[in-house]
């Protein structure tokens, strides 16, 4: 037990330094799409045109696949039988090279309806005809990126979590050159064959892994191996919740179409900012523990995955509540500091700033969910997932119709409607999951947990309160200083007084960070 807590603290760090990194590159590459497109139509049409390609790697070959992929694939060697472990992912990569490259051919030859009726029905003509365009450009992403996903679930299968966890910034890295050294000759298109070439980069930096883990992949095209039909099964129902996901995007993109240019610029900007803290703690804690929570389910130990599970949720919640409440707070000055140039004028920064801060009020689920989900998946159970999530994208979506006309309706931005409609059902989702693993696993230390929360939200307040003097001091005062002294200030309040009150989730986070072993 102690040895998988080694490991997973381990891994974790490494793969929370990387996602961190990848997160920070995101803002990069984001401040520079800013200064050059800001909050426009030409940039609203390259983040709808991008939405296809994204949701045919996620249902084909993203999240799917890896939840399913790796307990089944780890399984063959937990068995001592890697030869069949080997042979499943060579299967694996033929049928998904495969699929992805005829589904990619058809949306291609759809791309002129798909923008019209289903994407972005409030766009112009113009704008339509250039989304087909930059979405064709970037359909033969998915295939780059879907075998891609099927080696970094390798990796992590074994325990090797390094080059999966880089793969993310070559994509960053990639569209950061394209905006420097294309877009003064392509304007927007630019971004598009960054994209491109970014899913390329994706699958290479992680080819040398296979390398390291002493790969033996066999070329086989089949849906007869066991394996492949296991994994089919436990995709199945998971394809349908991240459907449900995808459709949630589908219904912010088509609604925020309808309100006039900039609106979908403005809560992907916010999107990204509120998932920067997601992503450098909740994603890489989650990625890192969930073949610990795959061993331990495979093992029947569910009182060690319970206690994983249970510790990794403390030091989540410690990290995401003050996130919440720092980004509410310091959301004008900081998004201010980081878009506020060229092309992005004060008013991309109050449309952001609207968005974000009803983004932020679910972060607390978002964060909660990468952890929770994966316990289940672990459980090799895809569909309780499944249906609480399709059971949010209804709520979801029903919130963001009448949201966003009550905003509308008082005279609000509307957009903030759409924000503040996912921010709840996420919310709702985390807590349905979250009650129904408890049952599953016959609790996961609900009083110390609850009591870690407790003290995070006191500490938080502290922090909040410290926050509301500081920027009514200082309201003159330049984003700079409003935004980049305040989180310092921040993190040193909530810190002082979490450790005054001996609050244990940052003990579970501290645990993690100081562990200086590297997996892999």
């Amino acid at each position: 037990m102690e040895e998988q807590k080694r490991r997973v603290a381990s891994a974790a760090v490494l793969v929370m330094a990387l996602f961190a990194l990848s997160r920070l590159l995101g803002v990069a590459r984001e401040m520079l799409i800013a200064a050059h497109f800001g909050a426009s139509a030409e940039y609203d049409a390259y983040l709808a045109a991008v939405r296809i390609p994204d949701i045919l790697f996620t249902l084909i070959a993203g999240g799917a696949l890896g939840s399913a992929f790796i307990p089944t694939f780890a399984g063959h060697f937990a068995q001592d039988d890697a030869v069949g472990g080997w042979r499943l992912a060579g299967a694996v990569i033929n049928l998904l090279l495969i699929v992805s490259t005829v589904a990619a051919a058809l949306v291609g030859l759809m791309a002129p309806l798909v923008v019209r009726y289903l994407l972005a029905p409030g766009f112009s003509a113009q704008q339509r005809a250039l989304t087909v365009s930059l979405m064709r450009v970037m359909l033969a992403a998915p295939v780059f990126f879907g075998v891609s996903g099927v080696v970094m679930g390798i990796l992590n299968a074994r325990q090797h979590f390094l080059l999966p966890a880089l793969a993310p910034s070559m994509l960053n890295l990639a569209l950061i050159g394209a905006v420097i050294a294309l877009t003064p000759a392509m304007g927007i298109r630019a971004l598009a064959w960054g994209y491109l070439l970014g899913a390329v980069l994706h699958l290479v930096v992680q080819l040398p892994g296979l390398f390291w883990v002493r790969a033996r992949l066999r070329s086989m095209v089949t849906l007869h191996h066991p394996g492949v039909y296991r994994i089919l099964q436990l995709m199945g129902p998971r394809v349908l919740g991240l459907a449900a996901v995808q459709a949630n995007f589908l219904v912010n993109t088509n609604l925020a179409s309808r309100l006039g240019a900039g609106a979908i610029s403005a809560i992907n900007y916010a999107w990204i900012l509120m998932l920067l803290p997601q992503g450098v703690f909740a994603q890489a804690v989650g990625t890192a523990v969930f073949p610990t929570f795959a061993e331990q389910a495979a093992q029947e130990e569910r009182s060690a995955m319970r206690a994983t599970l249970a510790a990794t949720l403390r030091a989540i919640i410690s990290l995401s509540v003050p996130a919440t409440v720092g980004l509410i707070l310091l959301g004008e000055p900081l998004v201010a500091l980081l878009f506020e140039r060229g092309a992005f004028q004060a008013a991309s920064t109050e449309m952001v700033t609207w968005a974000l801060g009803f983004y932020a009020l679910g972060l607390v689920g978002h964060a909660g969910l990468e952890v929770i989900a994966r316990a289940f998946y672990a459980l090799q159970d895809t569909l309780t997932p499944v249906w609480v999530n399709v059971s949010a994208m209804v709520v979801n979506l029903v919130l963001s119709l009448l949201l966003m006309n009550a905003f509308a309706w008082l005279g609000l931005l509307p957009h903030g409607g759409l924000a503040l409609a996912n921010s709840i059902a996420t919310l709702m989702e985390a807590g349905g999951l979250l009650l129904l693993i408890w049952r599953r696993l016959g609790g996961i230390e609900g009083r110390r947990t609850l009591t870690a929360g407790l003290k995070s939200v006191v500490a938080s307040a502290a922090m909040g309160a410290a926050l509301l003097g500081w920027r009514a001091v200082l309201a003159e005062r330049t984003a700079w200083i409003v935004g980049g002294v305040g989180i310092l200030l921040g993190l040193a309040v909530y810190g002082v007084v979490a450790v005054l009150l001996q609050a244990r989730g940052i003990r579970e986070a501290v645990r993690l960070a100081r562990r200086r072993r590297v997996s892999g």
